[in-house]
């Protein structure tokens, strides 16, 4: 039974911050650090805090602004973080309510409505809550009857959420599925870190799986295969969770946020996705050169050039490798779909692509479809 990908989403925050704006924050905060710690500094007991720069942020990994829920909290010196106002329960959920947003549009473009819909599944690198589930509370708000549950995979949530629909499919237990990443993911990055403060960006994506009855619409993808890997590794991690309070954690602390090694992940990761795709592509009977596109995840634009590289043996084009982390940074479990669902249209029919989400874990997901 064959599964095809009928409408995409996307919700993008009204707000947006540039590298520029980010990088005057940041260095207003890193004035007044080394300004009241001066003695100490001066003593040695302190190391000083050194200035970001724009275009240093630009090379190294080639975002340029990010969307965000909040600009005014992130920016302010004094806060460094989204200032969002706590919801009471009976009002709908930040994530659930951008959620809302991106899942319309997917039902709009498959020309569908909610009542076609017989489950949801929530994947993203981080849930607002521990329950009840947020895909729970978007299938209320949506009026969808059947089932939904959240899931978390971090940047790999999205393919992984899709495989986890299309076995749901293949099986019988569901016909359509609605798959929503909604990644606040200024919500958990360290503003005062320099290595990182440029990192992420918020967003939202959803995609609609059904059942190939052959009545598929004119913009629909054929999923022609799904594979996913893990491998652990410390190298991007946050530790924030219910056992901190027991533990007696500081819930301050640097490792409460988004902490990474950015060389050693670059150095594992790369020939880890490399050597996902090519195989996944053999074991579909495909060659390289019948892939059309390549829809990664959008972390760093250097990783994805390297990665493109190693896969076709050359340098990529921008139409065969798109990049949407200029402008929306990185995303997480959205990225690799908002590559997609801002690069499709003009994909021919029976051309083939590939959807790969890779991060935290380390996980590597991909998905192979083919233009109906």
């Amino acid at each position: 039974m064959g599964v095809v990908i009928t409408g995409s989403g996307l919700y993008t925050p009204k707000q947006s911050i540039s590298n520029e704006e980010l990088v005057a924050s940041y260095n207003s905060y890193v004035d007044k650090y080394n300004s009241q710690n001066e003695q100490a500094i001066n003593s040695g007991e302190l190391e000083p805090l050194v200035h970001s720069d724009s275009d240093f942020i630009k090379k190294v990994s080639g975002i340029e602004q990010r969307f965000v829920l909040d600009k005014e909290g992130i920016l302010d010196p004094e806060r460094m973080r989204p200032n969002l106002k706590e919801r009471p329960n009976e009002e709908i959920s930040i994530q659930a309510e951008i959620s809302i947003d991106a899942c319309r549009q997917a039902l709009e473009n498959a020309d569908r409505s909610t009542k076609d819909i017989d489950a949801v599944i929530c994947g993203c690198a981080n849930l607002q809550r521990a329950y009840p589930a947020v895909s729970i509370e978007i299938q209320e708000a949506l009026g969808i009857e059947g089932y939904a549950y959240d899931m978390n995979v971090a940047c790999s949530s999205s393919t992984f959420a899709i495989q986890n629909a299309c076995n749901d499919i293949q099986s019988g237990v569901a016909e359509r599925i609605l798959v929503v990443n909604p990644d606040i993911c200024t919500g958990h990055l360290n503003f005062q870190d320099r290595d990182g403060h440029f990192i992420f960006g918020d967003a939202c994506t959803a995609v609609l799986l059904e059942k190939n009855n052959g009545n598929a619409n004119s913009r629909a993808f054929e999923i022609l295969g799904t594979k996913l890997k893990t491998k652990f590794s410390n190298n991007i991690r946050n530790n924030f969770g219910f056992l901190n309070k027991p533990e007696n954690s500081d819930s301050e602390a640097p490792d409460k946020l988004f902490i990474q090694n950015g060389r050693k992940v670059y150095k594992d990761v790369v020939p880890m996705v490399e050597e996902h795709i090519k195989i996944h592509l053999e074991e579909l009977n495909l060659g390289v050169p019948e892939v059309t596109r390549l829809w990664l995840h959008q972390a760093n634009l250097n990783m994805n050039e390297s990665i493109s590289k190693r896969i076709l043996g050359r340098v990529p084009s921008e139409k065969e490798m798109p990049i949407v982390l200029n402008e929306y940074a990185n995303t997480s479990s959205a990225g690799s779909i908002i590559a997609f669902h801002k690069n499709n249209k003009d994909i021919n029919r029976g051309e083939i692509g590939v959807i790969c989400s890779f991060g935290a874990g380390y996980s590597v997901g991909s998905v192979v479809v083919r233009k109906l």
